[in-house]
C-alpha cells in the first residue's frame, strides 16, 4: 500500500467486529478488572493491521523479503530467537488508549509517526534475528559485543555522533542490539537521507554497514523462522490492574536508590534565616518540572511525575530544607531530576526466550 496516503489511521474508529466489544463502555475502574484473555482482541481486526502492512510494504520497497510476524502482547518487546514483534494491546482499539493515558500518563506509539518509528524498530531486531547478524564478526566490529550485559538503565551521552537519533531517549546508546535496531529503523524510513544526515557522524558506518549486509541478505530465506508467539494477550489471564500494578513499580524502583542522595545534595538538613520546607517547594514546582523534564529526557509524565511525587515525601521524612536562592535550587532540580530520569530510560526491548 502506499504510505504518502496512509493518513491518520488512529483517529479511526475500529472498523468490523472491532467496534462491537463488550467492555468499551465500562468505566476506568471496571475495565481494570477485566484479564487481558477476555478482552477478545484480535490485531487482524484492528486499526493496527493497516500499519503492519505499510512496514511490509517499505520493507518490499527496499527489496527485503522477510516479513516479520507480528501480535498483541502487554509491551513492546521483540524477542531473542522468535523473528516477530509484539505491539502494545492498548493500540487496538481507542478505549485501551484512553485508558493507557490514564495509567501511564502517555501512549506510547499514539500516533502515526510514532507508531511507525516504533515498528521499524523492533523490525530491526526480528531481522537481526531472522538472519543471525549478531553472529557475524562485521556486526561485532561495527556494534560491538551483544554479550554485553543489557542495563536496567543507562546514562546516555547526548553530544555523542557515534549513534543515529530515532527513537528519542538516546536509546541507541543502551546496548549494541539497540544500536543496530535504531540504526536499521533510520535506514528503512521512506525518503529518509541517512546519507547526508549522517555525512560528518562516525555513526555513519553503522548505516552503511546495514546498507550492505541487509542488501546482501534481503532475497535470502530466513535462518530462523519461529513464528511463535510470545507471551500473547489472548493467553495472559491477568487483569489490565495486575499489568499496571508492575509497571507503574517498576518505574518507581528505577529512581529510588538515587533520590535520597539527589535530595540530600539539592537542600539543607538545617533551616536557615528564613526556613522554607523543600517538600513545599517541590510541591508548588511538580506541574512546571514534570512537564519540562518530560520533554527534555524524552521519557513519560508518568515516569516525571512519580518520581517528583515522592521526592516531596522523602524530603518531608529527611526533614529537608531549601538553602540559598529559591530560583537557583529551581534550577538545580530541573538538571539533577532530568539526569535521574536519564536512568530510567531502558525500553523492554527484548525478551529471551529459553
Amino acid at each position: 500500500m502506499a504510505t504518502s496516503s496512509a493518513g491518520s489511521y488512529l483517529r479511526a474508529p475500529p472498523t468490523g467486529k472491532g467496534q462491537g466489544y463488550w467492555w468499551q463502555t465500562l468505566k476506568d475502574e471496571q475495565l481494570l478488572k477485566v484479564r487481558f484473555c477476555d478482552l477478545g482482541l484480535s490485531l487482524e481486526r484492528s486499526v493496527l493491521k493497516l500499519y503492519v502492512d505499510r512496514l511490509y510494504a517499505e520493507l518490499q520497497a527496499r527489496g527485503v523479503e522477510f516479513r516479520p510476524h507480528c501480535w498483541l502482547a502487554d509491551e513492546w518487546f521483540s524477542a531473542d530467537g522468535v523473528p516477530g514483534i509484539a505491539i502494545p494491546f492498548y493500540l487496538a482499539h481507542p478505549r485501551l488508549r484512553r485508558l493507557e493515558k490514564v495509567m501511564m500518563g502517555h501512549v506510547e506509539g499514539g500516533n502515526d509517526n510514532w507508531l511507525m518509528r516504533l515498528l521499524r524498530h523492533e523490525a530491526g531486531h526480528a531481522i537481526d534475528t531472522a538472519y543471525r547478524l549478531r553472529r557475524r564478526r562485521a556486526f561485532r566490529e561495527v556494534f560491538g559485543p551483544v554479550s554485553t550485559p543489557y542495563p536496567d538503565a543507562y546514562v546516555p551521552r547526548p553530544g555523542s555522533r557515534r549513534y543515529v537519533q530515532h527513537l528519542g531517549g538516546w536509546y541507541a546508546q543502551s546496548h549494541p542490539t539497540e544500536d543496530f535496531a535504531e540504526t536499521f529503523a533510520v535506514w528503512l524510513k521512506p525518503g529518509s537521507r541517512w546519507r547526508e544526515e549522517y555525512a560528518d557522524w562516525p555513526a555513519l558506518r553503522k548505516l552503511l554497514y546495514v546498507d550492505e549486509a541487509i542488501k546482501s541478505y534481503a532475497t535470502m530465506p530466513a535462518l530462523v523462522r519461529n513464528r511463535c508467539y510470545i507471551d500473547p494477550c489472548s493467553n495472559d489471564r491477568r487483569t489490565l490492574g495486575d499489568h499496571y500494578r508492575v509497571v507503574q513499580s517498576r518505574y518507581r524502583e528505577r529512581a529510588l536508590p538515587r533520590q535520597d542522595a539527589l535530595l540530600k545534595r539539592i537542600f539543607a538538613s538545617e533551616p536557615g534565616p528564613n526556613p522554607q520546607r523543600a517538600a513545599a517547594l517541590l510541591r508548588r514546582l511538580t506541574p512546571s518540572l514534570s512537564a519540562q523534564i518530560a520533554e527534555r529526557a524524552g521519557c513519560t509524565k508518568y515516569c516525571v511525575h512519580q518520581l517528583v511525587r515522592s521526592s516531596i515525601g522523602r524530603a518531608d521524612q529527611l526533614g529537608l530544607y531549601v538553602s540559598g536562592n529559591p530560583r537557583k535550587v529551581t534550577r538545580t532540580l530541573t538538571d539533577e531530576f532530568f539526569r535521574l530520569t536519564e536512568t530510567m530510560q531502558k525500553r523492554p526491548g527484548r525478551r529471551i526466550v529459553l
